[in-house]
């Protein structure tokens, strides 16, 4: 692998990463307050749910996405035929399935921040006529904010290094869907031994970093 495409899939992988987690960060935070806030018939259903993808086998994940988005599924026919958008082996691919996988890190670490903020602050906002909107965004978010950004880092980690998902809805088209996890394992399928490293390297490099700065965010809260 030269240093071009070495560079190309770098680019792609923090690209369709820092997207991912942006799609799921406004449902992401919204969840997170639901289930720290709210209770509602099914809201046990709804936490198995949303944790799935940390048990599943990506793999599975990904088949369920595969027939969900894929041109006879039932999203992704509706989607094409009244969009003529196609998901299924494009880049929309890569990122649904990157979305799909780090989505618990985020509603999880969203909601325990949450649940940490004294409901009398919360009360006292609304006694004084705020609506919850306003609660929300004005009390609620800054108070959360650091565990919030901390568990938006750990979803942006899990994203860099998604696999098994990618591979099933989104394929190894070299320039189009490659990411750094897909061009590690062609790699090693080749025997290119010192591509393997570099990109090996480059992936925990980024990864590391993520989590560290998640983890400071997560010491200055206590």
């Amino acid at each position: 692998m030269n240093l071009a495409e070495w560079q190309s899939v770098v680019i792609f992988s923090v690209a369709m990463s820092v997207l991912g987690t942006a799609v799921i960060f406004p449902p992401g935070v919204a969840l997170g307050w639901l289930l720290a806030r709210k209770n509602w018939p099914g809201k046990t259903l709804v936490e198995t749910f949303i944790a799935l993808p940390l048990v599943l086998p990506p793999v599975v994940t990904g088949l369920v996405l595969l027939h969900g988005f894929g041109r006879r599924g039932i999203i992704g026919k509706w989607l094409y035929e009244s969009f003529q958008i196609e998901v299924v082996f494009t880049w929309k691919a890569v990122v649904l399935a990157l979305a799909v996988m780090s989505l618990p890190l985020l509603v999880r670490n969203a909601r325990a921040a949450i649940e940490e903020i004294s409901p009398e602050l919360e009360q006292m906002a609304r006694t004084l006529g705020a609506p919850e909107w306003r609660v929300f965004l004005f009390v609620t978010l800054p108070l959360a904010k650091r565990g919030i950004l901390a568990g938006t880092l750990l979803a942006f980690a899990r994203g860099l290094g998604e696999f098994g998902a990618t591979m099933m809805i989104a394929g190894n088209i070299p320039g189009k869907t490659t990411t750094l996890s897909v061009a590690i394992y062609q790699s090693v399928q080749l025997g290119q031994d010192a591509s393997v490293w570099k990109l090996a390297g480059t992936s925990a490099g980024i990864a590391f970093f993520a989590l560290f700065l998640s983890q400071l965010l997560l010491k200055k809260r206590i």
